[in-house]
C-alpha cells in the first residue's frame, strides 16, 4: 500500500522527523516499509528555466539554439522541439541531472558544432505522460529557478508499506498516522466535519432495506443534491496521483480519497437512476448476469451479496458498482453508500468472480463497522466542497445488530513478566490512548480497556502486551546481563514420535502424508466425525476420525499406475466427536495421534531360491511385533484376536495393556476396499501414539553374559484342546522354583490317533542359575515336578512314557 508523506502530514506533525526515522519506526512496529520513493530526488538538478533568446541552429534546420537562465546563470542549450520560443518558462535539466524516463545523465555536449549545457524537457522525458510532440511550457506565474519538483507539486515522498492481513486498520493514511502518533508520542489530528445541511431529510429522498443481515451488518446512506460533475481540485488530484490513482471526476475522487484517508470503502450512486429511490441489500439469484463498471458481464451465484434498487441489481456489494447506476456528466443527485459487509462473504464473491478491487481488499480483511457514519459525513462534506452540492439533512442508517467493542484486561505484572522488564504505568496508558483504546477501569494492578472496533486482531491480554511492546520499541528493550538456565533434564515432546517413525522406516516402510479432511460419507464409516464450519469443497467437510481412508486413497492411486506392492506408514492426528451435539469446548471431542502401517501386494518376488508370495495377516503381525519390540516399551502388550468381521476389517487383532486397547488392525473388508477401487488384499494396523506414550519406554541396560551353563529339557503332553498354551505355562510356572527360567512351546500336533478332542503340545524348559552350576539332581527334581503338575492339574498324558 502506498502512503503519501505530504498527505500523512495532514494528520500528524512530522516537523523535524526524517524519512529514515519514519521508516525505522514503522518497520520495527510491524508495518514493514518495502520501498521509499523520494520524488525530489527524481527531479534533482531540474529547475524552472526561462528562454531568454532563441535562434536557428547554423548547421541544422530542425534545431534551435536557446539561451536559458535559471535566474542566476545563462546557459547555451540546443533544442529540437518545434514549440520552443523565447519568453517561455520551461522544465530545464542542468548538467548532472538524470532524466527519469530513460535514466541517462545530462552532460555537456557539442551538437552540430554548438555547445549544449542542458536540456529543455518534454512531458514523456519527465515521466509525466506520453507526449513527445514538444516541450512542456510551464505556468508563467512560476518563479525562475524554482526546483521543478516544487513547481510541479512532485515534491512528495511515497512510502510503500506491506500490511499484514491482521492489520486492516492500517490500510489508510489515518491508520498509519495513528501508529506513528503513538510511536512518536504526537497527537493525532482527525479532520473536523462541519456540514451545512439544508433542504429535505435524506430519509425522505431514499430508503434502505437489508434482507441479508448476516452479510451486511450496517448500511449508511447520505444524499447530496445539485452536484456538478467536473474535475477535482488540484490538491485532491495531487493526493490521489501521488499514491498511484487516476483522478476521474469529483464524485469518484471523493470516494477514493475517503477510502485512502480512513480505510472505509464508499460508493456513489446516481440517485435518479435508482428505481423507487430504494436500496435493497440481498443475495443474487443463481445464474443472473450483471454488467460491472469495467463493462464486463459477470454471471452471479446465489452466495453473492448484491446492492439492488426496487427493480434491478445496481452493484456487487463490497466489490464493484454497476454501469446502470454509475455517475455520469448529467448526474445531479448522489446517494453515498458507506456500509460494513462480512469479510468472508466479500472474499468468496471476489474469488469466484476473479475481481479484486481496493474496496474488496479492505472488506475481506475487515473494516470498522462503527466508522461507516463518519465516513459518509466526511464524503458529503468533501462532495459539497468540490461540487457545489447541497448536503441533505440526516442520514439513513440501518444498523440491525450493533457491533460492540471487545473488553480486555491487562495486568502490569504480566507485562513485566512477558517482556522481561518494567514499563512505567503512565507509558502503558499513553500507548493505549494514542492507539484509540478507551480506558474503562484502572487499578494498581491492571487496566480494563475497550478495544476499538477497527482492531479485529486484539482479542486477549497477550495481544495488548504486544501492542505495548511494539509501541515502546523492540530496539529499546534492555539487554539482559545474566541468563539463568535450568539444569533439569529437558523433555523432547517429539522424541517418542520420531523414534516410532524411525523404527517403521527401518522395517522398510515409506511415509505418506494425507489430507486430514474427508467427505461425510467416507468419514462416518470410521467414527463420529467433526464437521468443518466453512469447508473449501464437498470433499473436505469433516475432520478425519481415522487414518485408514487416507491410506486406502493412496494405495488406490498407486495401484492405478501399476505400483502393486506397497508398504506405507503415516503419523497423524484423528478427531472424533463424543456425542452428536454442538461442540462447545475441548471436552466434547477427542484428538489422538496415531501411527499406522499398511501393506498390500507381494511380500516376495520369484527368485531362483524362492517363489513369489503375497503379504498376509502373519506378515502384518510380524511387522507389528517387530515395531513393538524395537520401540522398547517397559511393559508387554497383550494380543487379542477377533474373527468376526465388521465394516472395516474381515478379521483383526488388538494390542492392549491391561484393559486399554492401544492398537488395532487386520485384513481390510473387501466391501470397503471396493469403495476405493481396490481389488487386492490390504492389511492395516494402527497404534495410538497418545496411549503408547503413557507406557514408559524401558531404558536399555547392560546384562552380563551368563557364566554358568543352561540345562535344556523338553517334554510333550497329550491334552484336551480346551487347554490353552497360556494355561499350561501358568500351571508349570506356579508350581516350580525360580530355577526354571523359560518355558517355550515348540510344537503342536493333532491326530485321530491321539483321541477325540485331543492334541499334543511339546515344550522346551530352560534351567539355570546366574550364580552357580546346577546339579543333575536339582534339574531332574524340577523337571519331574513340572511333569507331575501337568498330569494332576490339567489331566495331561506324557507322551513316550
Amino acid at each position: 500500500m502506498n502512503i503519501s508523506l505530504n498527505w500523512l502530514k495532514k494528520y500528524i506533525d512530522l516537523e523535524g522527523v526524517s524519512v529514515d526515522t519514519i521508516e525505522e519506526k514503522l518497520t520495527t512496529s510491524g508495518l514493514e516499509v518495502e520501498e521509499i520513493i523520494d520524488q525530489n530526488k527524481n527531479f534533482e538538478n531540474f529547475v524552472v528555466g526561462y528562454v531568454k533568446e532563441k535562434k536557428q541552429h547554423s548547421n541544422a534546420d530542425k534545431l534551435s539554439v536557446c539561451i536559458v537562465t535559471d535566474g542566476t546563470v545563462d546557459y547555451n542549450v540546443v533544442c529540437g522541439a518545434p514549440n520552443v520560443d523565447a519568453g517561455q518558462k520551461i522544465a530545464f535539466a542542468k548538467v548532472g541531472a538524470v532524466v527519469p524516463n530513460g535514466g541517462f545523465e545530462i552532460k555537456k555536449a557539442k551538437i552540430r558544432g554548438e555547445v549544449s549545457l542542458g536540456m529543455i524537457c518534454a512531458e514523456d522525458e519527465l515521466g509525466l505522460g506520453d507526449d513527445h510532440s514538444g516541450i512542456i511550457v510551464l505556468d508563467d506565474t512560476l518563479e525562475v529557478g524554482t526546483p521543478l519538483a516544487d513547481a510541479l507539486g512532485m515534491n512528495d515522498v511515497i512510502i510503500e508499506i506491506s500490511i499484514t492481513p491482521n492489520r486492516a486498520d492500517a490500510l489508510s493514511h489515518i491508520g498509519v498516522a495513528r501508529d506513528l502518533a503513538a510511536l512518536l508520542k504526537q497527537p493525532l489530528r482527525l479532520p473536523e466535519i462541519e456540514i451545512e445541511e439544508v433542504g429535505t431529510e435524506s430519509a425522505e429522498l431514499a430508503s434502505i432495506e437489508i434482507e441479508n443481515t448476516d452479510s451486511c451488518k450496517r448500511y449508511v446512506g447520505k444524499v447530496v443534491t445539485d452536484v456538478e460533475i467536473k474535475d477535482s481540485p488540484d490538491w485532491m488530484k495531487k493526493c490521489l496521483t501521488a499514491i498511484g490513482l487516476r483522478p476521474i471526476n469529483n464524485v469518484v475522487d471523493v470516494t477514493n480519497f475517503v477510502l485512502h484517508e480512513i480505510g472505509q470503502p464508499l460508493h456513489g450512486f446516481d440517485l435518479d437512476q435508482l428505481a423507487g429511490k430504494k436500496i435493497i441489500v440481498k443475495n443474487a439469484k443463481a445464474g443472473e448476469k450483471f454488467v460491472t463498471l469495467d463493462s464486463k458481464e459477470r454471471e452471479l451465484k446465489d452466495t453473492d451479496l448484491m446492492i439492488c434498487d426496487a427493480e434491478k441489481n445496481v452493484a456487487i456489494a463490497g466489490v464493484m458498482g454497476g454501469e446502470n447506476s454509475e455517475v455520469t456528466e448529467t448526474t445531479k443527485n448522489i446517494l453515498i453508500e458507506s456500509a460494513y459487509f462480512d469479510p468472508s462473504s466479500i472474499r468468496k464473491t471476489s474469488k469466484l468472480l476473479g475481481l479484486s478491487t481496493d474496496a474488496s481488499y479492505r472488506f475481506e480483511r475487515g473494516c470498522d463497522p462503527n466508522i461507516s457514519l463518519w465516513a459518509a459525513k466526511r464524503a458529503a462534506q468533501l462532495l459539497a466542497e468540490v461540487s457545489g452540492g447541497k448536503v441533505c439533512k440526516g442520514e439513513i442508517d440501518v444498523y440491525p445488530y450493533v457491533v460492540e467493542p471487545k473488553i480486555c484486561e491487562v495486568r502490569y505484572a504480566r507485562i513485566t513478566k512477558i517482556l522481561g522488564f518494567e514499563i512505567p504505568v503512565e507509558e502503558v496508558k499513553d500507548c493505549f490512548g494514542k492507539l484509540g483504546f478507551e480506558i474503562l477501569e484502572e487499578t494498581e494492578e491492571k487496566l480494563k480497556v475497550s478495544v476499538p472496533t477497527f482492531r479485529h486482531d486484539i482479542e486477549r491480554e497477550i495481544d495488548l502486551i504486544e501492542e505495548v511492546a511494539r509501541i515502546h520499541g523492540y530496539d529499546d528493550i534492555p539487554a539482559v546481563e545474566k541468563i539463568f538456565v535450568t539444569l533439569d533434564a529437558k523433555v523432547d515432546e517429539a522424541m517418542f514420535v520420531n523414534k516410532a517413525r524411525e523404527t517403521v522406516i527401518g522395517l522398510g516402510f515409506n511415509e505418506i502424508v494425507t489430507n486430514s479432511l474427508l467427505n461425510e460419507d467416507i468419514a462416518s464409516v470410521f467414527g463420529n466425525p467433526i464437521s468443518v464450519l466453512n469447508p473449501q469443497n464437498q470433499g473436505m467437510t469433516h475432520l478425519r476420525p481415522s487414518l485408514i481412508p487416507g491410506s486406502l486413497q493412496t494405495i488406490s492411486k498407486n495401484l492405478k499406475v501399476k505400483e502393486n506392492s506397497l508398504k506405507f506408514f503415516e503419523v497423524g492426528h484423528t478427531f472424533n466427536q463424543l456425542e452428536k451435539k454442538e461442540i462447545k469446548d475441548f471436552e466434547d471431542f477427542t484428538e489422538i495421534e496415531n501411527i499406522q502401517i499398511a501393506i498390500c501386494g507381494k511380500a516376495a518376488n520369484t527368485e531362483w531360491f524362492a517363489s513369489e508370495r503375497n503379504f498376509d495377516f502373519f506378515d502384518l503381525k510380524g511387522f507389528v511385533n517387530e515395531f513393538e519390540a524395537k520401540l522398547g516399551l517397559a511393559v508387554s502388550l497383550k494380543d487379542n484376536y477377533i474373527t468376526e468381521s465388521d465394516e472395516i476389517f474381515e478379521y483383526s487383532f488388538t494390542k492392549s495393556f491391561k484393559k486399554n486397547i492401544v492398537g488395532k488392525g487386520g485384513k481390510v473388508n473387501s466391501k470397503l476396499l471396493s469403495r476405493f477401487d481396490i481389488e487386492q488384499d490390504v492389511f492395516i494396523f494402527s497404534f495410538n501414539i497418545t496411549a503408547l506414550k503413557e507406557l514408559t519406554v524401558g531404558k536399555k541396560k547392560f546384562q552380563e553374559l551368563l557364566k554358568y551353563p543352561k540345562v535344556i529339557k523338553d517334554f510333550a503332553f497329550i491334552l484336551d484342546k480346551s487347554v490353552s498354551n497360556e494355561k499350561v505355562i501358568s500351571v508349570i510356572s506356579n508350581e516350580t522354583s525360580n530355577l526354571l527360567k523359560n518355558i517355550k512351546l515348540f510344537d503342536i500336533f493333532e491326530s485321530k490317533n491321539l483321541g477325540e478332542g485331543k492334541r499334543s503340545l511339546a515344550y522346551q524348559l530352560e534351567f539355570y542359575d546366574s550364580k552357580r552350576t546346577l546339579t543333575e539332581e536339582e534339574v531332574d527334581k524340577e523337571f519331574r515336578k513340572a511333569i507331575e503338575v501337568v498330569k494332576s492339574k490339567l489331566n495331561g498324558e506324557l507322551r513316550g512314557e
